[in-house]
């Protein structure tokens, strides 16, 4: 299987003293319905440095959890590693998936400014997307209802606040719902991973 590249949230048990790097299982199984291998990448961005060179991903997936730092987000390590792992997907030009709190830093990295919105945080929401329109889940506190220039509005929510984004040059996609979430997986998503992933060749 093709692997992926796919980043940690940053979890800390008050009770034991302990930072830990967590991913939701489900995130195993949806990209392996993809037909994709995930690796997850640790917070610690020498050490992930080291492991992207090794393994040579096809793509990388920013996913959810943890606000950004700028945000009252309290994991910085995570901030570096995934900021660290952004450049080195540039260089290397493979595609990028980010995923509510990874397409909000896509965005931030590009200089958009986030917002506090209300209502976002429900396990069923009808959005609008390039195309149609589908229900998803939602589990965010911060977005924005406009984007910088170099990408493309893919979806919104019926109070127009962004939901998927495409970046106009670079193999880059942000969706602001967890794929990994729902159950069971949905055809759209499983087919969004293969289309998006599928079409880069590894470096």
């Amino acid at each position: 299987m093709t692997a992926i590249a796919i980043t940690q949230r940053v979890d800390y048990l008050s009770e034991r003293g302990e930072r830990r790097d967590s991913l939701d299982q489900n995130w195993v199984g949806l990209l392996k319905a993809a037909g994709f291998c995930p690796f997850p990448m640790p917070n610690d961005l020498r050490i992930a440095e080291m492991h992207f060179e090794l393994v040579r991903p096809r793509g990388l997936i920013l996913t959810g959890g943890n606000s950004l730092l700028e945000h009252g987000g309290d994991a910085p390590e995570r901030d570096a590693c995934e900021r660290g792992l952004l450049a080195l997907a540039h260089r290397a030009q493979i595609p990028i998936l980010g995923v509510c709190r990874g397409m909000q830093l896509l965005l931030a990295d590009t200089g958009a400014f986030l917002v506090r919105v209300a209502g976002h945080v429900a396990p069923k929401q009808r959005i609008s997307l390039a195309g149609g329109a589908r229900t998803v889940n939602s589990y965010h506190e911060w977005g924005c209802y406009d984007v910088p220039m170099e990408w493309t509005v893919e979806g919104r929510s019926r109070d127009g606040v962004v939901k998927a984004i495409r970046h106009n040059v670079r193999p880059e996609i942000g969706i602001m719902w967890h794929p990994e979430r729902l159950e069971p997986f949905a055809p759209d998503d499983i087919a969004l991973l293969r289309r998006h992933f599928e079409g880069s060749p590894c470096r």
